[in-house]
């Protein structure tokens, strides 16, 4: 049902964009009211997600660690997993973010024949959520000749590279095949595996069909039902300086994209996508694993009314006399 459900609405937000695209009085609804809004709910939303995050008290060290805390100097530290300066700590968050690290990783587990319960590697979900970060983006940064007048010379230089096997015209971006042959094998994996499958919510199934209809109807204007790019841009432009104008001729499939990204812009601060910005704060990844060296008091600490043990047999020293307990004062 959630599976179900997910596609439909996503398949109704199609709808109903390309509707709104094909009626003249609509077009300024979905090509400007609506990105302004999406865009502002995403900025407000990531802020408060951020700041709400960032005065979260986090008294105790509780770094992730897997490997040997630095202590005595003839005992060899596990620098990187189990960094004890802030040095450290930037490389593992580097290596995090970059090429999650810790996905690569990961294990899964299976009951086979027996039953006996086996672990081995799972560099398939490593490798799928590898590729879809990195090229999706990729993506969004070759957009930014759509913002931007004179374009960069980096995002040229980026659409070179991604395009320089040159295959038809317009040329084949690899990250286009990359983008939606990733989502695919997620969502595949999703539906696949029966403990995934077991905790996925409607939230989980309408995130990954969101995204692919975000990129396919990208893939399609490109290579299938070609659009003015010149209008494209002019509206581009025309948003970035707060002076947008909806071109006539600007088909309805780009307002199915523009909207399915407008959707994506709102739904982020209130998903799980928002680990993008809670990876930096998670305590257990930036914090140094400094222990051994360094003191770390409670700031919540208050005095405590405490019963010491010498308070304690006064108190009781005629039973556990009776009892014939040890005692220390006779």
């Amino acid at each position: 049902m959630n599976v179900l459900l997910s596609l439909v609405t996503v398949l109704l937000l199609v709808a109903l964009a390309f509707l709104g695209g094909r009626v003249a009085d609509l077009r300024t609804l979905f090509g400007v009211v609506i990105p302004y809004a999406a865009i502002a709910t995403f900025l407000v939303g990531v802020a408060y997600r951020v700041i709400r995050w960032a005065l979260s008290p986090v008294p105790f060290r509780i770094p992730t660690t897997c490997g040997q805390q630095k202590s005595l100097p003839w005992i060899k530290a596990g620098w990187l997993e189990a960094p004890s300066s802030k040095l450290g700590v930037f490389f593992r968050m580097a290596l995090e973010v970059l090429l999650f690290r810790s996905l690569f990783r990961n294990t899964k587990a299976e009951l086979r024949g027996g039953p006996r319960l086996v672990y081995g590697e799972n560099k398939w979900l490593w490798l799928g959520a590898l590729a879809f970060h990195w090229s999706f983006l990729i993506i969004f940064l070759r957009h930014l000749r759509f913002f931007m007048e004179p374009v960069p010379a980096f995002v040229n230089i980026l659409g070179a590279v991604d395009g320089f096997l040159q295959i038809g015209a317009p040329g084949l971006y690899l990250t286009d095949v990359f983008v939606i042959a990733a989502l695919c094998y997620l969502l595949y994996r999703r539906l696949q595996n029966a403990q995934v499958r077991y905790f996925s919510l409607f939230t989980d199934y309408f995130a990954l069909f969101l995204l692919l209809g975000l990129t396919i109807s990208g893939v399609l204007m490109r290579y299938f039902t070609r659009i003015d790019t010149v209008s494209v841009k002019q509206l581009a432009l025309g948003l970035v300086t707060f002076s947008p104008v909806v071109p006539a001729n600007v088909g309805a499939l780009f307002f199915v994209h523009i909207f399915l990204l407008s959707v994506l812009l709102a739904y982020f601060p209130f998903s799980k996508l928002m680990h993008m910005g809670g990876v930096f704060l998670s305590p257990t990844r930036n914090m140094a694993n400094n222990n051994r060296s360094k003191r770390h008091v409670n700031p919540w600490s208050y005095p405590v009314k405490v019963h010491t043990y010498e308070e304690w047999e006064e108190e009781f020293h005629d039973k556990m006399k009776a009892a014939g307990l040890p005692l220390e004062k006779e």
